[in-house]
This record gives structure tokens, C-alpha cells and sequence, in this order.
């Protein structure tokens, strides 16, 4: 394997910036320090004074593999992971066929092996009748049971409250919630049906899902995860009123823990004139208000991570008119600088967002051994030059959808090296490296 020193380095990590230097030995960050000499045979990559950050561990994407590789794969949205920084990612189970049990599970692992060029794990689904399957699983198999209480069709809409109540009280891992009231987004289409016909603006979305739909869906996991004491994680929150659900502190002391995506963060309701059906997500992206609350609960710790919820359609899809245009849009490749515009803003400062995309993730999910720069833990880094400009270009994108809602965007940041369990991943001006890095995650 290859040896790489960084040196120059602002090392952010667990509250502090400090300048150094960190050496890379198979695979593991093998030493800390202030300053270090390169040795034979050893890579030297000169930071310069920019950021060096753990790699930022995503806990919510779509990589749309099996069955709907139209959209992405493994392969492609990997990439798109590490040239923005991202080196880890769970990928969520609603597929096809959907990943509901464990034989599917275990399918997902081979998919990612050797095509992955970022480290992978997977949630199992929960449905209304698989109960079994949820009971059975170890760690290891899954980083969470994914739980859709809206917001999904056929057998991922768990919609059963005898079914609920067994998953809170039986569930061996975390449970990970999408959380909206599907009858209530049914009244509420069929009004906009009756007002609009089928040509609904795209603006009305954050009504038809509306705030009363997440919060009393959200109210209702947070109940069962108390009445149950079942460790909870509450999906991309939209609203200013579901966070009275939450408490502040740090995300290594709590039970029931909350996320925030970066696109709830970055965009309001004023951007769907402008963006319409690319911003079209579920949960909807709302006001300006819900948006400020968000940003104040990151920065008070309420929220306790920041992820993406990468969910890519094609542009055909996307040009259809409310009823017909899916929702989702395509993040990691602009997350991590996303989220690096919060900063720059002042909301919060550089290692807060280090806690919030990689410490807080690997504490919630006990990820074994990553997302902090530590003696001995895995090498997933990414040097960040704060002062090096990126404005998206559709030509350097890597998703296989081909588009971005931040095109023609200017972030204040950049990439510019990413290195996944030791290796050189992909750099400016280099783009991917050849190999494939890519490993499992394991769990403590």
C-alpha cells in the first residue's frame, strides 16, 4: 500500500484545529505531529494550510442499486462521493426488489464489492410482515432498520400501528425514520387536485407535505422510540416545530437523535420558482423560517448530523409536470462544500461541521474506527483549501443522472484531495485514481 505524509496540514479533529503533519501507513493514520520527515518511498502531499478533515460518513443515500440503475449505481454515485469529500455512505433499502430481507441484504455487500471507491454499509427495510427478518438481524449485517412512516408505496409504507409498536419494542439496531402522515398528503393532493387539476406548481409541495404532515409522524417515532426505549434516529427533519421533539447535547449521550440534510439547509421555499421539480424532495423543502430554525439546531446541537439524502432521477423524469416529476435530487458530490458554506456565513464554526458529517455519525451508528483522525483509526481524509473556489460546471459532475440544482453555483471552497482507508481516491486536476477502495463498514 501506499505511504503518504500530509504535511502543512490545519488539522481539524474533536473541537480543534491544530497545525501538523500526519503520516499514512497501510491503510491507518499511523502518526500525529507537529512536524514529521518524509522518508523513502513515501508520498508527500503538501496541504498548504488547508483544511485536513475526517472524511464526511453519509448516512442517508440512494444509489438506486438493483433495479433502478437508470438513475445511479454503486459505481457512478461512489464516485461522486469522494470527489466531493464523502468516503463513507449507508444506502437505503428502497429498491428493486426492495432490500427487505437478509438474503437482499447480503446481495447489496457483493454489489459494492470492488465497484464502491467509497466505504459502504446498508439499512434493511421495514415492511408490514417482515418483522422476522428485522428480529433476526446482527450488527454488522445493516448500519439501521430503515422505516418509511410515509412518504413510500406498496410494501416500504409501514403504515401497520400493531407492526409499528413490534419494530420500536423488537428492532436489534437503530431505527432510521422517514417520517410524514400519508393520509394527510393524500387529503391534501387531492385539494390541490380539485384547486389546480393536474397542473399543480411545483411551490405548492411544501403544502401538499406539509409541517403538520412531518411533525405528527415524527411526534409518533419519538413517542414509540420512549415508550419502547428503542434507539432512534429521526431522518431529514424540515420544520421549525419538530425539533421541540429533540433535545440538545451531544449525540453520543442520547437515545432519539435527529438530522438535518443539506439541501434543507441550503434551499427554501422561494427557490422553487426558480428550481421548481430539481428541489422536489420528500420531505419538502419549506419556508425560509424552517430553514433559519435548522441552521440555529445545528449550530445548538439539537440536530446531531448533517447527511444528504442523495436520491438522483434523470432530467426526463425531472421535466414531468407535480404529479409525474419524482422527488429526490443528486448531493454528494457538492455536500460537504454545502455544508462548508455554513461556515464561511459564520452559523457555526469549521469543527462543529467536522462534528456534525463524520464524529456525530460515528458515534450514533458506532462506526468501528472511523470518522475521526486518530492514531491508528482508518485513513478516510479529505484536504479542504477554504480559499480555492468551486462553481459546479455540469461537465465535472459525476452522478450518472448528469445534473445538479447548483449548476452555475460558486462555492467558496474546494476538494482537493480525498484519500479512502489510506489511498488517494481522487484529487483536483487528477479527477478518480484507478483503484477501487472501497471497503465494508464494521460496528462496534
Amino acid at each position: 500500500m501506499t505511504k503518504v505524509l500530509i504535511t502543512n496540514a490545519r488539522i481539524v479533529n474533536e473541537g480543534r484545529t491544530v497545525e501538523g503533519d500526519l503520516r499514512v501507513r497501510a491503510g491507518r493514520i499511523d502518526t500525529i505531529a507537529g512536524s514529521l520527515t518524509a522518508e523513502p518511498g513515501e508520498t508527500v502531499l503538501d496541504a498548504a494550510g488547508a483544511w485536513l478533515l475526517p472524511g464526511m460518513i453519509d448516512d442517508q443515500v440512494h444509489f438506486r442499486e438493483p433495479g433502478l440503475t437508470a438513475k445511479g449505481d454503486m459505481a457512478t454515485e461512489s464516485s461522486a462521493c469522494v470527489a466531493g469529500g464523502i468516503t463513507s455512505f449507508m444506502e437505503m433499502p428502497n429498491v428493486k426488489p426492495a432490500t427487505t430481507n437478509l438474503e437482499e441484504l447480503e446481495g447489496k455487500y457483493q454489489r459494492a464489492a470492488g465497484r464502491a471507491r467509497a466505504n459502504y454499509a446498508f439499512y434493511l427495510g421495514a415492511t408490514n410482515d417482515n418483522i422476522e427478518q428485522i428480529r433476526a438481524v446482527q450488527k454488522g449485517q445493516a448500519c439501521g432498520i430503515k422505516v418509511f412512516m410515509g412518504a413510500s408505496t406498496g410494501a416500504m409504507l409501514v403504515d401497520d400501528q400493531e407492526v409499528l409498536q413490534q419494530i420500536f419494542a423488537d428492532a436489534p439496531l437503530l431505527i432510521a425514520t422517514h417520517c410524514e402522515d400519508t393520509p394527510m398528503i393524500n387529503a391534501a393532493e387531492q385539494a390541490a387536485r380539485e384547486r389546480y387539476g393536474e397542473d399543480v406548481p411545483m411551490s405548492e409541495h411544501p403544502n401538499i407535505r406539509s409541517a403538520e404532515a412531518c411533525y405528527k409522524s415524527s411526534s409518533l417515532a419519538v413517542e414509540l422510540a420512549r415508550r419502547h426505549g428503542s434507539r432512534l434516529h429521526v431522518l431529514h427533519l424540515t420544520t421549525a416545530r419538530e425539533l421541540e421533539l429533540f433535545s440538545a447535547g451531544p449525540a453520543a449521550d442520547k437515545k432519539i437523535t435527529a438530522e438535518a440534510c443539506v439541501h434543507h439547509l441550503f434551499f427554501d421555499q422561494t427557490d422553487y420558482e426558480r428550481l421548481g421539480a430539481l428541489i422536489k424532495c420528500n420531505p419538502a423543502i419549506k419556508r425560509p423560517e424552517d430553514r433559519e430554525a435548522l441552521l440555529a439546531a445545528v449550530a445548538g446541537d439539537r440536530i446531531d448530523i448533517i447527511a444528504t439524502d442523495h436520491a438522483p432521477h434523470t432530467a426526463a423524469e425531472k421535466a414531468g409536470t407535480y404529479f409525474n416529476a419524482p422527488a429526490g435530487l443528486p448531493l454528494v458530490q457538492h455536500a460537504l462544500l454545502m455544508t462548508l458554506e455554513h461556515v464561511h456565513a459564520g452559523r457555526f464554526g469549521i469543527e462543529h461541521a467536522v462534528l456534525k458529517t463524520s464524529h456525530a455519525v460515528a458515534d450514533v451508528f458506532g462506526v468501528r474506527e472511523r470518522g475521526y483522525i486518530r492514531e491508528g483509526w482508518w485513513a478516510d481524509l479529505v484536504l479542504v483549501d477554504p480559499d480555492r473556489p468551486t462553481r459546479v460546471r455540469a461537465a465535472d459532475l459525476l452522478y450518472k443522472c448528469g445534473w445538479s440544482p447548483l449548476e452555475g453555483y460558486e462555492f467558496r471552497s474546494s476538494i482537493r484531495t480525498t484519500l479512502v482507508n489510506g489511498e488517494v481516491a481522487w484529487s483536483a486536476g487528477e479527477g478518480l485514481s484507478g483503484d477501487i477502495l472501497g471497503q465494508r463498514l464494521g460496528f462496534v
